[in-house]
């Protein structure tokens, strides 16, 4: 996370740099900077979800294509999840409420919001193992755990969210 700060911090211009100097606007542009950065993170989240859904679809396409329709709405729910949860995180507010913004969030609490986030990106790994082991197990007495175990990781992810929108809550 700190490097994708770091890159929005070398981005500045020199007309931001020469601002960061005059006291009381250093700390607003370094909210502002994480505010940035925080919305690069939260698209680098939903991108790597949006991968494993698009995966989702394909294996729906294929269990269709199979005949296999019985088994489609079980995957139907956790890509259900899966694209609630992207829809969600490509429309979630960013990290850090701006300088004139009604809704403030002290450090400690954008902190916190930044582990939620890095909690989403481990959360990628465990979703992503799962659809491969669903996909794996697509002809074999293990799909139904498979697809068990995918909507749970998909629910994961949801709940994780549902925890941050909760802290952008209470700093309102």
């Amino acid at each position: 996370m700190s490097d994708i700060f770091d890159h929005v911090v070398s981005q500045q211009d020199v007309f931001k740099k020469i601002l960061s100097k005059i006291p009381g606007f250093k700390g607003y542009f370094e909210r502002s900077d994480r505010r940035a950065a925080d919305k690069l993170l939260r698209e680098l989240i939903a991108d790597r979800f949006q991968e494993q859904w698009n995966r989702l679809s394909g294996i729906q396409r294929d269990i269709i294509k199979a005949g296999n329709i019985d088994v489609v709405d079980d995957v139907e729910a956790a890509s259900i999840k899966l694209r609630t949860f992207v829809d969600r995180i490509r429309t979630a507010s960013y990290g850090y409420a701006g300088f004139f913004d009604a809704v403030k969030i002290n450090e400690n609490e954008l902190t916190q919001l930044y582990q939620y986030d890095l909690t989403l990106l481990n959360l990628v790994d465990s979703v992503t193992s799962a659809i491969d082991n669903l996909e794996a197990s697509l002809d074999s007495d293990g799909f139904p755990a498979a697809v068990r175990n995918t909507v749970q990781k998909a629910q994961e992810s949801i709940d994780a969210f549902n925890k941050r929108s909760e802290l952008m809550k209470i700093a309102q």
